[in-house]
Order: structure tokens, then sequence, then C-alpha cells
């Protein structure tokens, strides 16, 4: 069947004459211009619909507080659910940025967003797929197009792994995959096998799945080989792309049947893709973050942000930044897409996040009352141009901002002299009172992972067996 036309949709405000990226050491361009290359050239030279980012309140999907990844609103076509006259069910080749958020449910990085210089709870989903069209070659050669001809990534500094099989499920390793790599000139020791927990992907214990290529970029380079770094959890050498070729269905009896119809589907995030672009470590250090970054130092008149992690980072000033600057991206997207900070499900994770924002805000970075909402702006700076319906919705989302921020400064207040009372009663390396935990838990609104990141500070533990006791008796 021949691929649709490319459709026009307002997903970027200006669509200047197709940018190409400069070799290492020019000028770099700004994230909004790799997002749009990113689309323009699966669009316009590959023949893919450019669909809109999905809103990041799934739907008809309670699996998922929010939508977590690109393939999301895509289930129905990869689950054969989709209505057969459906405008979905009749795309072949699809490109988008799907918005997504990861906090709460399986796939949770809120408590570890602000320790590192690479967590967030938002994050933009670049991706391509194909519905029963294309498949290994045209997939993997079109990505390596992109990286290696569009964003000129040096073709050295790029590794690329398959999946090696399973011998206990009588999988045969992805040669095909990996002929084709080869056969578009990457080196064989950049060409790299690994089991299945790295290489083959799974939707759920059942449904399709199917082996994966993954694209990693190593960022010190020089000509030297860093083979043995993939896949480590090294900081320079990192996973940039994940391309999944759907070609098996996982039957209830644990069983792996061929698919009739074979799908591919990519994911890349653009805050990492951006890192690399940029010629930066640190997501934090892009054009994605350093316009809110500045806004928070403009208005709590602090110390700069400095991009310092661990115990470099005296008094979590750095982690205060980069807690406030990922939260309100965060509360920027889910409040304009509907979802608004409550007392359950995807609601109470939000107003976790705010409330959690607010903290650092106040008792960190001792801004004025008010922050949190006086960023939304910046947010807006950066990615009101590819989701317009950020610009529509800001003077809303400051005032929910502000109206919460409010509810929860007194009980933050009330909170903090109840630890430090405690605290004060406490014997030496003792761990803090569950009883107290709970209160301030169920009483006050505090988020566990707020009330463990407070006596962290204070070196105190919390009695955790104790504290899921009391979850447990509650649930009753």
């Amino acid at each position: 069947m021949a691929a649709a036309g490319p459709l026009r949709l307002p997903l970027l405000a200006v669509r200047p004459p197709w940018p190409r990226c400069p070799r290492r050491g020019a000028a770099r361009l700004p994230a909004g211009q790799i997002r749009a290359a990113f689309l323009r050239f699966f669009e316009e030279k590959h023949g893919h619909r450019c669909l809109p980012s999905a809103p990041v309140r799934p739907r008809g999907d309670p699996t998922l507080l929010f939508v977590n990844s690109g393939m999301n609103q895509f289930k129905p076509v990869f689950l054969g659910t989709a209505h057969p006259r459906s405008e979905l069910a009749q795309q072949r080749r699809v490109v988008n940025s799907q918005k997504c958020v990861r906090a709460g449910g399986k796939h949770n990085d809120l408590e570890d967003v602000g320790r590192d210089t690479y967590h967030h709870t938002f994050f933009e989903m670049l991706g391509n797929w194909s519905f029963g069209d294309y498949f290994k070659e045209e997939a993997c050669s079109m990505a390596w197009e992109l990286l290696t001809e569009v964003y000129k990534i040096p073709k050295d500094r790029l590794y690329v792994t398959y999946f090696g099989g399973d011998s206990s499920l009588g999988l045969n390793a992805d040669e095909e995959c990996r002929d084709v790599w080869l056969s578009l000139g990457v080196p064989a020791n950049h060409v790299l096998p690994f089991p299945m927990k790295d290489n083959f992907w799974e939707m759920g214990d059942t449904g399709p799945c199917g082996p994966c290529t993954e694209i990693h970029y190593d960022h010190v380079g020089g000509g030297r080989n860093a083979s043995a770094l993939v896949n480590q959890g090294s900081p320079d050498v990192v996973e940039i792309w994940n391309l999944v070729f759907m070609q098996y269905s996982r039957e209830a009896d644990g069983n792996l049947l061929p698919l009739p119809q074979h799908h591919v589907d990519t994911g890349m995030g653009l805050e990492r893709l951006v890192t690399v672009l940029q010629n930066k470590r640190s997501n934090y250090d892009t054009d994605l973050f350093t316009p809110i970054l500045d806004a928070i130092h403009k208005g709590c008149g602090g110390p700069r942000y400095q991009g310092l992690v661990g115990n470099a980072d005296v008094g979590h000033v750095d982690m205060a930044y980069r807690v406030v600057a990922d939260h309100v991206r965060t509360l920027c997207v889910c409040i304009t897409d509907g979802i608004y900070p409550g007392l359950s499900g995807a609601e109470l994770v939000l107003r976790r996040i705010l409330r959690r924002a607010v903290r650092f805000c106040s008792e960190v970075l001792h801004a004025p009352r008010g922050l949190l909402a006086s960023l939304v702006p910046a947010v807006v700076e950066v990615l009101g141009d590819a989701y317009p319906e950020l610009k529509k919705n800001a003077d809303q989302v400051m005032d929910i901002i502000n109206k919460n921020e409010v509810a929860f400064l007194s009980s933050l207040e009330r909170g903090r002299r109840i630890i430090e009372r405690t605290v004060q009663q406490m014997k030496p390396s003792a761990d803090f009172p569950a009883e107290v935990a709970w209160s301030l838990y169920g009483n006050l609104g505090f988020p566990l992972d707020l009330i463990d990141l407070m006596l962290e500070e204070k070196g105190i533990r919390l009695d955790s067996a104790a504290f899921n006791e009391l979850v447990l008796e509650d649930a009753k």
C-alpha cells in the first residue's frame, strides 16, 4: 500500500527551510530546530504522516496514570483493536513528538529528579512508526541517515546493539538486523549483541513484542573503542534511540507466535538528543532548561545554577534548581492537558510534584511566594511553539499553581515544626517514628518522598518497615 501523504499540522509555529545541523565545533542548533528537523525528515523525505502529540492524560487506557511513551496512542493498531475504518487504522507511516510523563506507576522517575542531571518527570519522545509497511532495513537506514547526515553526528561516536538470541525460548540472534547495520558501513566492533533484557521489547505480559536495536552515543570520542561501555550505565556512553521490531505475539501460555503483520516503533528522547547535539553533558545545560533556570535565579536572587550533584552540591541548591525546573514543566503540560492537583490517581501524583517543587522553592532556594507560578512564561518560551496550547492556557496554569502553593505552604510550616520537635525528642541513632510520618502523610498531605528527603537532610532515617505496616492496615 502506498504511504500516506504528508499532513500539514500546526506542530511548529514557523517552518523555516529544513535545518541541517552544523559540524562539530560550529554553533549549535536550538532545540526547536532539532525537533523540527526530525519531524520534517520523516514527513517530507520519507512519506510519514506528522501527527500531533496526544494529551498526557491517557484516553481509554486504565493501565496508565500518564502517557509515558510515544507508542501509547497507537496501542489499538499494535493490538489489532483499531476499527478498520478508523483514521488511525488507515495509517502506514507516522511521525510525531509526544509529550510524556513518568511519575507514579511502573515508570516512576519522580524521586530521582534533581539528584542527577538526566532524570525528568516530563520529557518529549520523538518517534517514527511503521504499521505493516517498512521493517528493519529501511528503519535502520533512515535512522542512520538522520543521525549522521542531517544531525552530523560523527559515525565513530555511534554504537548499535541488536538482539543476541535466547536459547531458552528458541529465539535465534537477530542476524538480519546485524547485517543491515554492517551493510550501512557501521564497523563490526560497533555492532554489538545483547541479551533479552537489553534488546527484546514487550508491551506487557501478553501481546505484540519483538527484538530491538539501540543506538548509543560516546560523549568522549577521540577515536577510542568504547564498546565495553555500552549498556554498562556509563555517563560517557548513552542510549539515544531505540528501534523496536514487533514481529511476535506473546501468548498467555508464554509462547511466542509470529505476527501476521510486522510493525516498527521507535523512540528517541528529545532532551538527550539535544544534549548530544549541543555538545553538553547534562540535559539541564541545554536550551530546553537554561531559560527556566535563569528565571529561577532571577526570582530567588541566590547563587546561580552550577550543575553540581552529590556532596559537591552543598545545601542541595543545584538539586533544588533541577527539581523546580523539571517540575514546573510537568505542571504546565499536565494542567494544560486537564490533569489538576488532586486526591487520587494522576491528580494525586501531580499534587506530589507541585508540593515537592514548592518545598524546594521555599526551604532550599528561599524564594518568595509565587516563584513557581512566575516560571510559567519561561516554560512557554521553551515549549510554546511546539505545543501552542501551553500559550493559550498559561494564565490558568499560573492561577492553579498559585492557589495550590498557598494551601500547601501553611501545611509545610506546620509539618516542619512537627519534624523539628520530634527529632529533638528522639534518642541518638533512632529511626524517625512511623506514626508521626503517617500523620504528616495523612493529615497534612506530605508525600512520602518529601518526608524522606526532609529527614535525609537531617541525617535521619524513617522507620520504613513500621510505616509500610501502617499503609497496609489503612488499606484493609
